[in-house]
């Protein structure tokens, strides 16, 4: 069992509902966010419905790259150590490219890939040292393919996060004597904070708990890359893939 689990951007969502989930399995978790307000009611939730693990919070805005260092090393000192890291924060702003809103791409780019690099380096540094651990990256099923207006630049970091965990997992074939694993789970709709504008319209959304519960199932399972929930995005990612982008608009 892994059982240290640091997740950033815990205080909503995703993150909020995967931590729910942990908890009850068991695990000891760090939670990372910026409004530490609301990961301190989180945290005093989990530990009364959990009152035999241990919670940690640290406030943590991603894009300060050398306070993600700081704050991952001081998570590993405060649980002995990580067994798992889960990279959640994102962002989900934006606006279709030439229209000039350059500066809300911008953050998108900046929060959902940058700092999602320096997760995914503050990470690994820990695993390497104790050749053990599983890093999970939460890219999208936007990622599939370029997606059309406000979409286009949160896609575009999905798929570069997506591929930034696949070259990490290169790095780990046929290197000996760990138990490293990276995995790589791209979402379909789940309902969130992050998307609640949208979630009347959405086709095919789920509820926050019953997609978190998909998530952490094929985090646990320690699985290679998963489309969440599998049905019916799994079937629909493969169309996605080789679909004429006319087709795939009309999808979104």
């Amino acid at each position: 069992m892994r059982k240290n689990v640091l997740i950033t951007g815990a205080s909503s969502g995703l993150g909020e509902g995967m931590a729910r989930i942990l908890a009850a399995k068991g695990h000891n978790l760090a939670l990372t966010a910026r409004r530490v307000d609301r990961l301190e009611a989180l945290k005093a939730e989990l530990l009364e419905a959990n009152p035999s693990i241990e919670v940690v919070v640290h406030e943590l805005d991603v894009n300060d790259h050398d306070q993600v260092f700081a704050v991952f090393k001081k998570a590993i000192v405060d649980l002995g150590g990580l067994d798992r890291v889960i990279v959640n924060a994102g962002l989900g702003k934006g606006g279709r490219v030439g229209t000039g809103k350059f500066y809300a791409n911008k953050q998108t780019a900046e929060t959902n890939f940058i700092a999602a690099l320096a997760q995914c380096e503050a990470a690994m540094e820990h695993f390497y040292e104790r050749k053990a651990g599983h890093l999970v990256v939460i890219s999208s099923m936007s990622a599939m393919r370029g997606m059309p207006s406000a979409l286009t630049t949160y896609a575009a970091t999905k798929a570069a996060v997506a591929m930034l965990a696949e070259g990490i997992r290169s790095d780990l074939i046929g290197r000996k004597g760990h138990d490293i694993k990276v995995t790589t789970l791209y979402p379909g709709y789940i309902a969130s904070e992050m998307n609640e504008a949208v979630q009347k319209e959405a086709r095919m959304m789920v509820d926050t708990e019953t997609g978190c519960k998909a998530l952490v199932k094929k985090i646990e399972a320690e699985v290679v890359d998963a489309a969440v929930p599998a049905w019916p995005w799994a079937p629909i990612g493969k169309v996605m893939k080789h679909a004429p982008l006319g087709v795939v608009r009309k999808m979104v």
